[in-house]
């Protein structure tokens, strides 16, 4: 019975951001209330605020599914596997589905241009950025097998990361053949990955 709930949950969910989504990418986002996205929805102003914390996590809502992936990937590796090699991989395999976190799937140009367009949106990515950081550090502290700097770790980490998928974004948004594109995508991760990798296994001067 509980299992129905979550379900339906997580539908209602989804059918929120999708709604609100396209009311957002129709008008832009500072010009569309909660209330209208509520109405919209068929619920209620509270049912909204239930789902999401900040009207930014409407539009911007897998932003949560980038902690899931976090987390999975230290917590369920292989004893023979590095976190930040578990890292790498999981981030390899977004970008081989075409996954949207990894700027290489949906359709980015409307949603860009909404996002460009709004300075609470940037506050949001910005503020996400943190906190993706913070989770990080967090769970390569607590990561018996890990010996490095948790906290130094996870900013190279997702600073490497957050320069390579603004590129992608960039050069997908510029036309670029996408086959292409996600071979180059995937170079530029394992170079960013490398870099870390190797500067943080480095001896200190």
């Amino acid at each position: 019975m509980a299992n129905r709930g979550d379900r339906g949950g997580a539908k209602t969910r989804a059918r929120i951001a999708a709604i609100a989504s396209e009311l957002f990418l129709e008008r832009g986002f500072d010009d569309v209330t909660i209330a209208e996205v509520a109405a919209a929805a068929g619920v209620s102003k509270v049912t909204v605020f239930a789902h999401f914390e900040r009207k930014e996590d409407l539009l911007l809502d897998r932003l949560p599914d980038v902690i899931d992936v976090v987390r999975a990937a230290i917590r369920e590796r292989g004893d023979d596997v590095g976190a930040v090699e578990a890292l790498r991989r999981a981030v390899l395999a977004l970008g081989e589905e075409r996954h949207v976190l990894s700027g290489l799937g949906g359709d980015l140009e409307p949603i860009m241009r909404t996002i460009a367009a709004s300075p609470a949106l940037i506050g949001r990515l910005r503020t996400f950025a943190y906190e993706i950081e913070t989770e990080l550090a967090a769970e390569l502290d607590a990561d018996a097998s890990f010996a490095g700097d948790g906290g130094l770790a996870a900013a190279l980490l997702v600073a490497a990361y957050r320069t390579v998928a603004v590129e992608t974004v960039r050069r997908r948004l510029a036309g670029e053949d996408l086959g292409e594109l996600a071979t180059s995508h995937r170079r530029r991760v394992n170079q960013a990955f490398d870099a870390v990798e190797h500067g943080l296994s480095a001896s200190p001067a």
